[in-house]
């Protein structure tokens, strides 16, 4: 369990590691020697975000996703292999966490059942017991791993000392692999600000005839901003639109 070590020091010593660091494998593994030490837990990874969170099963190890040594053999291919037919609920909620969610406090809180209950599931088949993942900035996603509950070994300090840490290792990689266009998206797909009002408007309820005069459009232009966004956003219907805008964070 993690004592009452002074935590500005451990991490002023910790950044100036961090800052030697030329490979995203050296930056993995100063952070696990850090994780591992005070509170007993291995780094799992670090993953980047696309600007599109549909495009979160285009992610490519070594390119956007790293990987820790001490990862089980064999999971990240199943997993790879599941999320390109399923969503992972737990990352969804992760990235719009303003602190790290433990796998436990996930399961707690969004109650999955049925194939929501996959990510679980996988981890437990692979010995990972609980996790605590960091979203730093919505843009990266870093995080831990512990083959037994963390809920004896995270006290607050402990907490705050991880996301802390992961926060300047997810900095390091920022500038050590450079821009990623993705993060801008195509010009020609981007979502423009009429079709997200709209989209705004469809996610509270209202009918094309209703948006159209909030918005002082006309209820075609309306229905041609709505054909526009399905496109974009590559869904069925509009009721799938809104959803798929609020899952990217597009709309509040």
């Amino acid at each position: 369990m993690f004592a009452a070590q002074p935590i500005i020091p451990l991490l002023t010593e910790f950044t100036d590691c961090m800052d030697r660091r030329r490979t995203p494998d050296e930056v993995l593994e100063t952070l696990h020697v850090l994780a591992s030490k005070y509170l007993a837990i291995s780094v799992l990874g670090a993953a980047r975000f696309p600007i599109k969170t549909s495009d979160w099963r285009s992610t490519r190890l070594g390119r956007d996703v790293f990987l820790h040594p001490s990862v089980p053999k064999g999971w990240w291919e199943e997993y790879v292999a599941m999320a390109k037919r399923e969503q992972d609920p737990g990352v969804m909620m992760a990235r719009s966490s303003l602190m790290g969610c433990t796998l436990t406090e996930t399961l707690r809180m969004l109650e999955p059942i049925g194939i929501d209950r996959w990510p679980i599931e996988m981890s437990h088949k692979f010995g990972m017991r609980d996790a605590l993942t960091c979203s730093v900035g919505r843009r990266w996603l870093v995080s831990y791993w512990s083959s037994k509950p963390l809920h004896n070994v995270l006290t607050q300090p402990g907490r705050i000392l991880l996301f802390a840490a992961a926060s300047f290792a997810a900095l390091r990689l920022e500038r050590l692999i450079g821009h990623d266009p993705r993060w801008m998206g195509k010009k020609n797909h981007r979502i423009t600000n009429r079709e997200l009002a709209v989209l705004r408007l469809v996610s509270i309820g209202r009918r094309n005839h209703d948006t159209a005069k909030l918005l002082g459009l006309g209820e075609e232009t309306v229905r041609s901003h709505l054909r526009n966004a399905q496109i974009k956003l590559g869904v069925r219907n509009r009721t799938h639109a809104a959803c798929e805008a609020i899952r990217q964070n597009l709309i509040p």
